[in-house]
């Protein structure tokens, strides 16, 4: 008798491995509701098969301009689970016997309920087509602004911040160190000989590139050093100076990264959530590198990862007092703060890759004349 009740609980085992062996493949959709929204957004999940276990997956908010966001999908027995790194959200649910209905729920700061149904292509929604992409402009352009406004920030507005919307490029609340990291690619601690008010007095700027083409990033900052050198009268020497710094290299685990859908010409996206929450989009190591050394650390950030193409991925972490110090932010631990790792912690077990502390000589620009703004 107790043979046969193992037999039968073997049975079991094997038939609920086998109902739920589903194939997950294919296109998903679902309505996600939000509270106090003017209204819900259709969603759209396509899953393909990616190595033996693991699953891609591409997210289209349909309302939202249906822009497509890569992420991967899991299966475990009957749960479904998946990371958009790029919005910063996950999902997880469980699939119905039938293996065409998905109950579950969506996750981005807080969580929504989102029920997805496999639909084959008559069913499915469409897609809208994205806007035209601007055509590039040409690589050996030498753009200007064409206009450009600086006025004083607003002291009771918060935020800080650069932008790039089409062709009008802007900035809120920035100071002009903060320009001059973003225009330069260099550390806070890379510009010496600066004034006080360098450092204390906010702009906001609004300005047009002339020529036609979308500008690269490379252009934009042309236009952005080309603006601080005619309006805020800007002249500096470069020099040489040993400097500590982190290195980003690749762990030893090799990256965990997920290889972006956007375009591999086009802008990167990396906006913070909160400190310590770090979603990007369409970014390389030198984007982040960047990021890490501007808004961050305490220090220059050197890449050396050698890892190459753009990426969508989440960073969280649990910030210290040594870190923002850029921005004027105090640290407060974020909510859940227990939970998530110390900074190089999480860039190992999270992206799987590593900063190392070392010192090396790096370029410093060194001030030789500034003033404040010429009016507009």
């Amino acid at each position: 008798m107790k043979k046969a009740l193992l037999k039968l609980a073997a049975l079991a085992a094997i038939a609920a491995s086998t109902l739920f062996a589903q194939d997950i493949t294919g296109t998903w959709q679902g309505t996600l509701t939000i509270p106090n929204a003017k209204r819900d957004l259709r969603t759209v999940i396509k899953i393909a098969k990616a190595d033996s276990d693991k699953y891609k997956a591409t997210f289209y908010s349909i309302d939202q301009g249906g822009q497509p966001l890569g992420g991967s999908a899991t299966l475990q027995g009957s749960t479904v689970k998946m990371v958009l790194p790029g919005l910063g959200a996950s999902y997880e649910g469980k699939l119905d016997t039938d293996g065409v209905n998905m109950t579950g729920t969506f996750t981005q700061g807080g969580q929504l309920p989102l029920n997805l149904k496999k639909v084959n292509a008559s069913e499915a929604w469409e897609i809208p087509t994205p806007p035209p992409v601007l055509k590039p402009m040409a690589k050996d352009a030498n753009p200007s602004f064409e206009v450009a406004t600086i006025k004083p920030g607003d002291p009771s507005r918060q935020g800080r911040g650069f932008g790039v919307r089409g062709r009008e490029f802007s900035t809120l609340n920035t100071t002009l160190n903060s320009l001059i990291v973003f225009a330069y690619g260099v550390h806070p601690r890379q510009i010496v000989n600066g004034q006080p008010w360098m450092d204390e007095d906010k702009f906001d700027i609004l300005a047009k590139p002339d020529g036609e083409g979308q500008p690269s990033d490379a252009q934009w900052k042309l236009m952005l050093q080309k603006m601080l050198t005619d309006r805020f009268q800007l002249k500096f020497h470069h020099e040489k100076k040993e400097l500590s710094v982190y290195a980003l290299v690749a762990a030893k685990t090799g990256p965990k990264l997920t290889k972006s859908e956007g375009d591999p010409n086009g802008l990167p996206g990396l906006f913070f959530r909160g400190l310590g929450n770090l979603p990007a989009r369409n970014a390389n190591m030198g984007d982040l590198a960047g990021l890490l050394q501007s808004a961050v650390l305490d220090r220059p950030v050197v890449d050396q990862t050698d890892i190459k193409g753009r990426y969508d991925f989440e960073l969280k972490w649990t910030p210290d007092e040594n870190q923002f110090q850029s921005l004027g932010m105090k640290v407060q631990p974020p909510a859940g703060a227990d939970s998530l790792p110390d900074l190089f912690t999480a860039m190992q077990e999270q992206l799987g890759l590593k900063l190392t502390s070392t010192k090396a000589d790096v370029d410093v620009l060194a001030i030789a004349h500034v003033a404040k703004p010429s009016g507009n």
